[in-house]
């Protein structure tokens, strides 16, 4: 035990506290205590950015979106290894994880219930960033020596800055890309899941709270992601395609439940979070903070902007690069639109969010549901499993992919084994070293990334418009 202490200090104060300082360096305005994370305005001059670069592909697109998910024009004997569907579900799977359940509600309880507004709005934005990284993925995607797929940001960042001009800084940004993509899989795709879902547990299992507990807890969940990992991406794909519909149905359900029982307050609630986000009662710190909190919330919920999903969606079969792009544009939607405002309004009809003793992460959303349902930390349990486990299986092929990328395929295992590693060590840790450590590689990604495709957004919207082309004038086969 005092091993593990002085492990978690060691990684608290040199790797967190290092990180953190790097990635969230503060911007000032005019007055010098309101500041904004320069990683977050970055998200948020980017996505506004592909946008209007798209001229709104997340509005134009989005019926189009929906057939091609249902598979209306997935040829099956298309170039990549899974199907549309199974791409959106595992990258769903990363993103619609406990950052839906605990990472809104640590908003709320920062910015105050403003900041999901600025959650709404940010996946509304992000759907463009999504599409953009996610078309790249496909347009760059290679077939590696052992005839598996792989794509993402580190290898369009390094051939398609080639294809202008600009390969030693394609090179050093795909490799810093891989890097923080590979300490995004240890820290935010994977302890901060097993982190939180053992606080859950634990607060539900009374039995299983302790350090003892939290390493039953962590070797028992590292030992259920080895073994769908192990199976590479189809097994990832079959499992996600399984998993993330019966669990975003399951708690967009008990959401809505809870809601209905909470009809005559949802319109003063939405009242509450659109006025207070442009709220100066508390001055503009009170304004930014809601502002910032919810941008950051929501870029580490649904990743847009970061490059990841753009990993899963290059494995996916098809020859229409775009079309793997407007699929992609979905998980904001569903990651953040839905599931996160959800969450968002079940906080603040519910008032948890103004008590003191709740806490916060998911012990206030907990709460917030045990108001209606006395019954429901339990289920919260097993949808807090499902979440993180989800997460986990799918952040492990990102980051295999890139360390994959750096260090030769014939290392894999040797990744798997330090993931799984780390599974057992965010059950361990307490939840700020886990959550500082998480955000900061995951936000991190968006610095090299979004580099490359505002550069290589020139192409994708050349591709956009011929593809939109040949689909108005009924040029694709339907299936």
């Amino acid at each position: 035990m005092d091993f593990l202490i002085r492990l978690e200090n060691w990684f608290v104060t040199y790797v967190v506290e290092s990180i953190e300082a790097v990635i969230f360096f503060d911007v000032a305005f005019w007055d010098p205590d309101i500041t904004i994370p320069l990683v977050v305005l970055w998200l948020i001059v980017g996505a506004t950015f592909f946008t209007f670069r798209f001229q709104f592909v997340n509005f134009r697109a989005f019926r189009h979106a929906i057939d091609c998910t249902r598979g209306r024009y997935t040829d099956p004997h298309a170039e990549g290894e899974i199907s549309h569907f199974q791409a959106l579900s595992a990258a769903l799977s990363a993103t619609v994880g406990l950052g839906n359940i605990a990472g809104v509600a640590f908003a709320v309880g920062i910015g105050g219930p403003g900041a999901i507004f600025w959650m709404i709005v940010a996946g509304f934005l992000g759907m463009s960033s999504k599409f953009a990284e996610c078309a790249l993925g496909q347009l760059y995607r290679v077939t590696r020596s052992d005839g598996h797929v792989s794509g993402g940001a580190m290898h369009y960042l390094r051939d398609g800055l080639a294809d202008l001009g600009l390969a030693r800084t394609g090179k050093v940004l795909a490799t810093l890309f891989a890097l923080m993509c590979i300490g995004a899989s240890f820290g935010g795709g994977n302890m901060y899941q097993a982190n939180q879902a053992f606080a859950q547990v634990a607060e539900v299992l009374p039995i299983m709270a302790g350090k003892g507990g939290a390493i039953i807890f962590g070797l028992v969940l590292a030992l259920l992601v080895g073994a769908v990992i192990i199976g590479g991406v189809q097994r990832i794909g079959e499992v996600a395609a399984r998993l993330v519909p019966f669990m975003c149905i399951l708690y967009v359900v008990c959401g809505a439940a809870l809601l209905i029982a909470h009809a005559s307050s949802v319109g003063a609630a939405f009242g509450t979070i659109v006025t207070e986000a442009f709220s100066w009662q508390a001055g503009a710190g009170g304004f930014f903070g809601a502002l910032i909190q919810g941008f950051r919330r929501a870029a580490f919920s649904n990743e847009a902007g970061t490059g990841s999903a753009a990993i899963i969606h290059a494995a996916a079969r098809t020859d229409e690069p775009v079309r793997e792009g407007i699929v992609a544009l979905l998980e904001p939607f569903i990651d953040t639109i839905i599931v996160c405002t959800i969450t968002g309004l079940v906080i603040v009809v519910t008032g948890a969010y103004l008590e003191p003793d709740v806490g916060g992460g998911i012990a206030m959303t907990s709460a917030a549901f045990s108001t209606v349902f006395p019954w429901f930390p339990p289920v919260l349990s097993l949808i807090a499993v499902l979440f993180a486990f989800s997460t986990m299986i799918s952040w492990s092929y990102y980051g295999e992919q890139c360390w994959a990328r750096l260090f030769g395929i014939q290392t894999i295992m040797v990744y798997k084994a330090i993931f799984l590693l780390f599974v057992w060590l965010g059950a361990i840790f307490n939840a700020s070293a886990v959550i500082g450590f998480g955000d900061a590689m995951v936000l991190g990604m968006a610095f090299p990334n979004l580099v490359g495709v505002v550069l290589l957004s020139g192409r994708v919207k050349r591709e956009l418009d011929t593809y939109l082309g040949k689909l108005r004038a009924g040029e694709f086969q339907r299936y």
